[in-house]
């Protein structure tokens, strides 16, 4: 029996779902309430701090994957316009930049209205893709920042996906 018939077969909340993908992938957590959990999930490039939320207010599960970044204030114009050219490629979920907190930001929201409920593949695919966003940009945004590149140069470095099979 896999992981997601073992976890559909009780009627879980969405964060005790996210609680067992943590430890299937043995990634480092913390529950921290009923409703939230906090992970680390490790990267090519670095370690992304994942955050899951449960709204019942909304029927959201709200997910927020960060990495921390202190670009020179006077980069910032190019950052969010480099942001702006990333979205422009994501079709779930989004980047945004947190300067207060001095973190990147990729965020999404699974509206699970009407009572639905959330499997353990959608769940766990929602995560991965958050991981594999921040992995592809990573790059672009280090080159845009650190290296100079205007935000057109350093999309060129974002690693494409790849199509078929080799």
């Amino acid at each position: 029996m896999s992981l997601s018939e073992q976890l559909l077969e009780d009627d879980l909340h969405p964060i005790d779902i996210v609680e067992h993908l943590a430890e299937h992938h043995e990634w480092d957590f913390d529950r921290i309430g009923d409703d939230q959990i906090a992970m680390a999930v490790e990267g090519l490039w670095r370690t992304y701090s994942i955050t899951l939320a449960w709204s019942n207010y909304d029927e959201t599960l709200r997910m927020v994957c960060t990495f921390e970044m202190e670009p020179p204030q006077e980069k910032l114009p190019k950052l969010y316009e480099l942001l702006n050219r990333m979205n422009d490629q994501c079709w779930a979920g989004a980047f945004t930049y947190w300067d207060e907190q001095k973190l990147m930001v990729y965020r999404y929201g699974l509206v699970l209205a009407g009572g639905q409920a959330a499997s353990p593949d959608q769940i766990d695919t929602l995560i991965n893709a958050a991981v594999l966003s921040a992995e592809r940009y990573y790059p672009a945004i280090q080159l845009m920042v650190w290296g100079d590149r205007s935000p057109k140069d350093a999309m060129q470095v974002a690693i494409a996906e790849a199509y078929g099979r080799a």
